[in-house]
């Protein structure tokens, strides 16, 4: 049977580390990067120093900045963009001839800002009705790519697509299972960024394991709430791209969102810590879009409006921490 090439859309850590994966199964892999000279940079080192440093990119992955190259005669093309640039790299494959009948995969875990909508609704918008699938789950990039066993989920409407890009990308150390609720797995993999902000406001602050834990069980609760009312399976939450992602991104110490908010609780600006950043942080912005999508879909999301406080209107993380915490009397 005749392997499936493959197009990574994006060359950070984790379209970087999927490149890899999948070259390492055999199957042909473009990678494609927005920026040529930091392409040629990865092209003549065959490491990606800035956001995969240790990591070797097997020689047989083709790397390239030449979008209309990349996607030539493929049959599968990750998205792996920082969701708040995804329309616009979108709308630049509809200028080309995009293989119409590929597959396509997000690996984006955000909404974007201004029209509050998610990377599938975006694609759907520019490209029509094509094969289309997310996968989310607890994936630290470093860890994958050094072998960590790991869970992901793919989830699709489609059967088909989501069963065959299980075979694709299952490996005795990333364990894929699927999912046919793609509202429920985009969310949690967006909204959990804003909680793992408030964790490590928390950490940096210097409260202990308490505050995490609440943190954490209500941070669950109110991501669980906002997708019940847009239409997602409760029962989603407590998966792996809910839970699972969660918890890691509250705790690892490679989350630039958790580190963001420790940053934040010891006395930064977000303006000073993202400016030493290479990376970027899908909570900062996620935290506007959460906010905006409580008050749209009248859901009470306190965690989730102090990030936002914290973020956009100067509060104090002290001040925010008081606030919840004398909030008006109620049941679980």
């Amino acid at each position: 049977m005749k392997k499936n090439n493959i197009a990574v859309l994006g060359d950070g850590g984790w379209g970087t580390t999927l490149a890899i994966l999948l070259s390492r199964k055999g199957y042909s892999v473009t990678l494609w990067g927005a920026f040529s000279d930091y392409v040629a940079l990865l092209n003549k080192k065959r490491e990606n120093v800035k956001f995969l440093p240790g990591v070797r990119i097997p020689k047989e992955i083709r790397l390239t900045a030449d979008l209309d190259s990349a996607i030539r005669e493929k049959q599968i093309v990750i998205f792996a963009i920082p969701s708040q640039h995804m329309g616009e790299v979108l709308r630049k494959l509809k200028k080309i001839n995009y293989p119409k009948n590929a597959i396509y995969l997000s690996v984006t875990k955000g909404i974007e800002i201004k029209s509050l909508k998610r990377m599938s609704q975006i694609a759907s918008e520019v490209l029509g009705q094509v094969k289309f699938a997310v996968l989310s789950g607890p994936t630290i990039a470093h860890e994958v790519a050094n072998g960590v066993p790991t869970v992901a989920v793919i989830a699709s409407s489609d059967k088909g697509v989501r069963n065959t890009l299980q075979d694709i990308f299952m490996t005795e150390r990333f364990r894929i299972y699927t999912n046919d609720d793609v509202v429920g797995v985009e969310l949690g993999g967006s909204l959990k960024n804003v909680i793992a902000i408030a964790c490590g406001i928390s950490d940096g602050l210097g409260f202990g394991t308490n505050t995490k834990a609440a943190i954490l069980s209500r941070g669950l609760a109110e991501i669980s709430r906002l997708g019940h009312a847009m239409g997602a399976k409760v029962k989603t939450f407590s998966g792996i791209s809910g839970l699972g992602d969660l918890v890691t991104t509250c705790i690892s110490q490679y989350s630039r969102n958790r580190f963001i908010g420790e940053q934040i609780g010891k006395g930064k600006s977000l303006k000073q810590i993202e400016s030493h950043m290479q990376m970027v942080a899908e909570g900062v912005p996620t935290a506007k879009s959460a906010h905006a999508l409580s008050l749209k879909y009248k859901v009470d999301m306190p965690i989730a409006r102090e990030v936002y406080m914290v973020l956009y209107k100067n509060k104090s993380p002290l001040k925010t921490f008081k606030d919840l915490m004398l909030r008006k009397k109620k049941e679980e």
